[in-house]
């Protein structure tokens, strides 16, 4: 399935594939806990920008291996980018930021980051 995404002032766009969403992760580490994102994790080359990267902000804490992508604009986090367990390229979208996902029926999984 293909989804179209953007952060609110549409300066960062982007179209994500991967199979319908059904759950989300919601992370309490210091940065998902005020930002209050719900993730979907895809392999980074599923994600497709419409908007060059070096219009977009980063931002990097603790272990600095997620970067945290930001509209400068607007401030909305749409999405970060990091490695998974298995070495791969990975993005955590935020699936707030896409069009025509029904949030309320998103089974939650929440992950101790705040621990990690």
């Amino acid at each position: 399935m293909r989804y179209h995404g953007s952060c609110h002032c549409g300066q960062i766009a982007f179209d994500v594939e991967g199979d319908a969403i059904t759950q989300a992760m919601a992370c309490n580490c210091s940065m998902c806990r005020r930002k209050g994102s719900l993730l979907w994790f895809v392999p980074r080359e599923r994600l497709a920008l419409a908007t060059p990267e070096e219009q977009m902000g980063t931002y990097t804490f603790h272990k600095h291996v997620i970067r945290h992508r930001f509209c400068p604009t607007c401030g909305i986090h749409p999405f970060g980018e990091g490695t998974g367990p298995d070495g791969r390229a990975m993005a955590a979208v935020n699936v707030r930021c896409l069009d025509g996902v029904d949030l309320e029926a998103l089974a939650v999984t929440h992950y101790d980051g705040r621990s990690a």
